[in-house]
């Protein structure tokens, strides 16, 4: 490997490793402010990783975790920040538990009937943030946010009695879905099942991957977040890929909640997982936007989530589990700037070095040109 690869990929790997390091550090300093032991709870975690239940369970939160991520991730390659994950995946789950509830078609229309529909409608939240970006300027950190807002204020309406609302003891609820849209799992005997749709997050990390790195749509994306000005004097329109950025990123997340709606709850009601969109962001920053990174950030932000619950029996607040998450959040960013000055400087150290190199070359050829005469 060349030198150049080796300090790339040192590059891509130190940001993560130091941002868990430090968030494991600082977790240990809290728990010994309050008296309790800073290494116990890291060791019970760890414990639960071999229970094949724990490991199930694991795969299935992070299947969802790595949908939002990419979704976010691709904002993050156009310089956007969507933070209206959360409110697109959660209309998209909606609206999809209410066709499936109310549309009965063979399986294999209705599954793929139910993805467009979340996809649709993750894209058509994320569209309107993107179309008043490239028309009015206005911020799509601040149009996100309202949205994410009004979409809570149309889940609840929709979730009215004479609307679409099926009550359910003290539940809202959506009505259970025909099992034509049901995905059968992936059976692990006593563990449980593996949602189906997991193959979607993979199918979906290998789009992402493709799009970016071997088409033109790809290209001109990664440029236009690059430098918008650069992109628009290579011919790119740089509304047109703010919009499509949107749009697609909009219809991603739509898909983030449907691995547990089609493969385990069948309805949409209060007890379907909400802040996933959040912790999209921070698990995209971890992986620094790659799929590969993505998938292992999913799975460690599931393990925290799932391992977590056993440190009740222990005497621990399982809330450690997120105070984790939020300084690892923290620790990514102080640590990828840590790193990219590092990486400035020796790429100037490294620019300085060749020039002195090619200086000393220009004057030893000089004197050897003089001596010949």
């Amino acid at each position: 490997m060349k030198k150049f690869d080796r300090e790339r990929v040192l590059l891509a790997v130190a940001g993560p490793v130091i941002a868990l390091a430090v968030a494991f550090a600082l977790t240990s300093i809290v728990l010994v402010a309050s008296g309790q032991n800073p290494v116990e709870p890291y060791a019970l975690m760890f414990e639960q990783l071999g229970f094949s239940d724990i490991q199930v369970l694991i795969i299935n939160q992070a299947s969802m975790y790595y949908i939002a991520a990419l979704s976010v991730a691709i904002g993050f390659r156009m310089n956007l920040f969507n933070i209206g994950v959360d409110g697109q995946y959660q209309l998209g789950a909606m609206l999809a538990a209410i066709v499936g509830a109310h549309v009965a078609l063979p399986a294999a229309l209705q599954v793929p009937l139910l993805l467009l529909t979340a996809v649709l409608t993750g894209a058509f939240w994320a569209g309107i943030a993107g179309v008043l970006k490239v028309t009015r300027g206005v911020s799509e950190v601040v149009a996100t946010i309202m949205l994410n807002a009004i979409a809570t204020s149309v889940i609840a309406y929709m979730w009215l009695p004479n609307v679409f609302g099926v009550k359910v003891g003290n539940n809202n609820t959506t009505g259970e879905m025909h099992e034509s849209g049901w995905i059968p799992g992936i059976p692990m005997g006593a563990a449980g099942e593996i949602y189906g749709l997991v193959l979607l997050a993979v199918l979906l990390g290998i789009g992402y991957w493709v799009v970016l790195n071997r088409t033109r749509f790809g290209f001109d994306l990664r440029a236009s977040g690059a430098s918008q000005t650069a992109a628009a004097a290579s011919g790119v329109d740089p509304k047109r890929m703010v919009l499509s950025a949107m749009l697609i990123s909009g219809g991603i997340a739509g898909l983030a909640g449907l691995p547990i709606l089609l493969g385990d709850t069948h309805t949409y009601s209060l007890n379907f997982p909400t802040g996933i969109g959040f912790l999209g962001i921070g698990i995209a920053l971890l992986g620094r936007n790659s799929p590969v990174g993505i998938a292992f950030a999913a799975l460690l932000w599931a393990w925290l989530d799932k391992a977590s619950p056993e440190l009740d029996f222990h005497g621990y607040d399982k809330e450690i589990a997120v105070i984790m998450q939020g300084l690892i959040v923290l620790s990514v960013v102080v640590s990828y700037e840590a790193v990219r000055e590092w990486g400035l400087r020796r790429q100037q150290r490294r620019v300085g070095a060749e020039l002195a190199a090619g200086h000393v070359l220009g004057n030893t050829n000089t004197t050897k040109e003089v001596a010949g005469r």
